[in-house]
C-alpha cells in the first residue's frame, strides 16, 4: 500500500499532523519510537505544569494563605505522591492522543523510523524491518536536551547526578541540593518547583541575565522574586567541569570556584533530532542539525515537509502544531503559510512570564521606530483579589501608527491573557482597534485594555 503521508515522530507536531490529515481523508502512517505524545506530553510541558501547579498549591498554603484570611498551618508536600499525579496525567494524555489516532483513521507504527529514499511512489521509511512507502513525507521528530562537552557532564548521566528534563521528573525523592545548569524556561520552572519543595537550588547561567531573550524587566522582578525565596542565582558563570557531586565553575572576574550538590539539571538548550533519520538518503538541507523549511513548512525536497523541533525555527508545542497544520494544509491543496512573528512564549514560574511579538530590545536590534507603554498588574482589581502584594508589569509595544507588534507580562496567570495580546499582534491591531473590543470585567486580562485606553485617550 501507498500511504498518502508518513510522519515520522508522534510529538505534537507529527500527531497533529497525522491527525488533520487523517481529517482530510488521507492515508496516513505515524511512526514513534517512544510514545506518543513526544517530548511535551511525556517529558516536557505537560509534567512540569502537572508539578508546578502542586508546588503552586504548596506555596499558599506554607506562606500565603494567611494573606487571604486562610489557615494552612501544617500543610505538607509528598513529592512522590506528586510524581505518581504526573504520571497518572500523563498516561491518560498519551491515551487521549491514541484515540485521537484511532479517530482518524492513522495507522500508528510503535517502532523508530529511518527514511530509506525515495521510489516511484514517493518515498520509502523503513520501521521494524518492513518498507512503509508514501506519497508525501513529514519529518516531527523532534528535538532532545543538549549535553555540552564539559569534563565529566556526559559521564554524570548514567551515575544519575547529571539529570536532563526526562530524567528530572522521575526522580522519585527529592534532592537536598540541585544545581541548575541553564537559567532559560526549562531551569527556571524546575529550579521554581524543587525551590517550593524545599531543595536548596543553585542557578548557573552563563550569560548575564535569565529567561533568555525575555524583556530584562521582567526577568529581573522574576529573579528577584526567587532570591526572596532562596534561589541562588551565579549569572555570566561557566561551569567547567563536573566530578561526581562536585562542580567546578568559572565566575565573572576569572575566579574558579567548586559547588556541592546532589544532582545537575541540565538544561542549555535543545538540539533537532535529525541524525540517523537518513535525511542523507535524499539530500535534504540541514543547518547546525535543523531541517530547514520555507513558511509552506516544505523542505529543499518537493513531497517532504519538516515542522516542530526538528526544523529549528521555534521549539515550542504550540508552534508545532501549527506548523502542522500549514503542512497538511499545503499537502491538501489548501493554501496556507506560517507566520512566526506572533508565537507566546510562557515561563510557567510562580509568577508567571509571557510575551508575544517584539521586546524594547528586539526593536531596536532591528531598528525599528517604537515606544513602550508600561503598567502596574494593580490597576486590574481582579489581579489585586488573586495576587496580594504582587508587583507584576505589563508592556506593551507599539510602532510609529500605534500597531501593537509586542507585549509582555509578569504576574500570574499571564499565561492565561497573553492570547489577547497574541491576536492583536498576529492582526496587526492598532490599540484604536483593540479599545472597541469588549473585555470582561473582572478580569486580569483587562489590564492590557486599560494600557490600550491610556494610549488612546
Amino acid at each position: 500500500m501507498v500511504y498518502d503521508v508518513l510522519v515520522i515522530g508522534g510529538g505534537p507536531g507529527g500527531y497533529r499532523a497525522a491527525e488533520r490529515a487523517g481529517h482530510y481523508g488521507l492515508s496516513v502512517t505515524l511512526f514513534e519510537k517512544r510514545a506518543l505524545g513526544g517530548v511535551c506530553l511525556n517529558e516536557g510541558c505537560m509534567p512540569t505544569k502537572t508539578l508546578l501547579y502542586s508546588a503552586k498549591l504548596y506555596d499558599y498554603c506554607k506562606g500565603g494563605a494567611h494573606k487571604y484570611g486562610v489557615d494552612a498551618t501544617g500543610a505538607k508536600i509528598d513529592h512522590a505522591a506528586v510524581i505518581a499525579r504526573k504520571d497518572k496525567i500523563v498516561k491518560n494524555l498519551v491515551a487521549g492522543v491514541g484515540m485521537q489516532m484511532k479517530g482518524a483513521k492513522v495507522n500508528v507504527v510503535s517502532a523508530a523510523a529511518v527514511i530509506k529514499g525515495k521510489t516511484a511512489n514517493g518515498f520509502a521509511v523503513e520501521a521494524n524491518g518492513q518498507t512503509y512507502e508514501g506519497k508525501n513525507l513529514i519529518i516531527a521528530s523532534g528535538s532532545s536536551a543538549a549535553v555540552p562537552p564539559i569534563p565529566g557532564l556526559r559521564e554524570s548521566i548514567p551515575a544519575g547526578v547529571g539529570l536532563t528534563n526526562r530524567e528530572i521528573l522521575d526522580l522519585k525523592e527529592a534532592p537536598k541540593k540541585l544545581l541548575v545548569m541553564g537559567g532559560g524556561v526549562i531551569g527556571l520552572e524546575m529550579a521554581s518547583y524543587f525551590n517550593s519543595i524545599g531543595t536548596e537550588v543553585t542557578v548557573v547561567e552563563m550569560l548575564p541575565r535569565i529567561g533568555g531573550m525575555t524583556d530584562p524587566d521582567l526577568t529581573k522582578l522574576l529573579q528577584a522574586e526567587y532570591e526572596k525565596r532562596g534561589v541562588k542565582f551565579m549569572l555570566s558563570t561557566k561551569v567547567t567541569a563536573v566530578n561526581g557531586t562536585k562542580v567546578d565553575v568559572e565566575l565573572p572576574d576569572g575566579k574558579k570556584q567548586t559547588l556541592d550538590t546532589d544532582k545537575i539539571l541540565i538544561s542549555v538548550g535543545r538540539r533537532a533530532n535529525s541524525a540517523d533519520l537518513g535525511c542523507d538518503k535524499l539530500g535534504l538541507f540541514v543547518e547546525r542539525g535543523a531541517i530547514v523549511t520555507d513558511d509552506e513548512m516544505k523542505t529543499n525536497i518537493p513531497g517532504v515537509y519538516a515542522v516542530g523541533d526538528v526544523n529549528g525555527k521555534s521549539m515550542l508545542a504550540h508552534t508545532a502544531y501549527r506548523e502542522a497544520e500549514v503542512a497538511v494544509n499545503v499537502i491538501a491543496g489548501k493554501p496556507d503559510r506560517m507566520s512566526y512573528h506572533a508565537i507566546p512564549a510562557v515561563i510557567y514560574t510562580n509568577p508567571e512570564v509571557a510575551s508575544v511579538g517584539e521586546t524594547a530590545e528586539t526593536a531596536a536590534k532591528k531598528a525599528l521606530k517604537f515606544r513602550e507603554v508600561k503598567l502596574p498588574m494593580i490597576f486590574s482589581g481582579r489581579y489585586m483579589a488573586e495576587n496580594e502584594g504582587g508587583n507584576g508589569i505589563i508592556k506593551l509595544i507599539l510602532d510609529p501608527d500605534g500597531i501593537i507588534i509586542g507585549a509582555c507580562a509578569i504576574g500570574t496567570p499571564s499565561s492565561e491573557i497573553i492570547p489577547a495580546m497574541a491576536i492583536a499582534v498576529q492582526r496587526r491591531l492598532t490599540c484604536r482597534d483593540m479599545a472597541k473590543v469588549v473585555f470582561p470585567h473582572p478580569t486580569v486580562a483587562e489590564i492590557f485594555r486599560e494600557a490600550i485606553l491610556n494610549e488612546v485617550h
